[in-house]
């Protein structure tokens, strides 16, 4: 297996893994972030696929998952609601915690050993990606362990305004 299949196989197995926390919450609103999650992992896939075919990498737009997540966290606080979590959820939610920063360092790695270029370029932006993933993952994790007392991180906020900012260079 090589580096564009070990990382075609790593977003799949991400898609699918969010696609089945989406099926496993009863919360509309995370039920809606697993699956913006789940569809930036098949973004990645189709990125990865075109690399290993050795084809023009896909320009992609960027979507800017803080901007639509954040608006579901502010409804999920102002609803009178406050969801309870079992130790459980919150354990599938550490586990792609663990799973967005493992493909962040994998990512990065392969890019410092690609010369410059469009291939570094994508395994870069990719790597940006899912440590915005990670970011949003911990705020999860974090809301739902206290979700009467969830405050947003600083970060969280901050990395809106970067991806906005970006291109696409993916």
């Amino acid at each position: 297996m090589n580096v564009y299949e070990y990382a075609m196989k790593a977003e799949k197995d991400g898609e699918l893994y969010y696609r089945e926390l989406a099926t496993k919450t009863d919360d509309a609103g995370l039920k809606s972030i697993w699956t913006m999650l789940a569809e930036e992992e098949v973004k990645h896939y189709h990125i990865f696929e075109k690399m290993n075919q050795n084809r023009a990498i896909p320009t992609v737009p960027s979507v800017d998952l803080f901007k639509h997540t954040k608006n579901i966290f502010e409804k999920m606080q102002k609803s009178n609601h406050v969801p309870c979590f079992t130790e459980d959820h919150i354990n599938l939610y550490k586990n792609a915690l663990r799973s967005e920063e493992s493909s962040y360092k994998f990512y990065t790695e392969k890019a410092l050993m690609l010369e410059e270029g469009e291939q570094r370029n994508a395994f870069l932006r990719i790597a940006e990606e899912e440590h915005a993933h990670y970011v949003l993952l911990e705020n999860i994790v974090e809301y739902v362990s206290a979700p009467e007392t969830w405050v947003e991180s600083a970060e969280f906020n901050h990395l809106s305004e970067k991806f906005v900012q970006k291109s696409a260079l993916i």
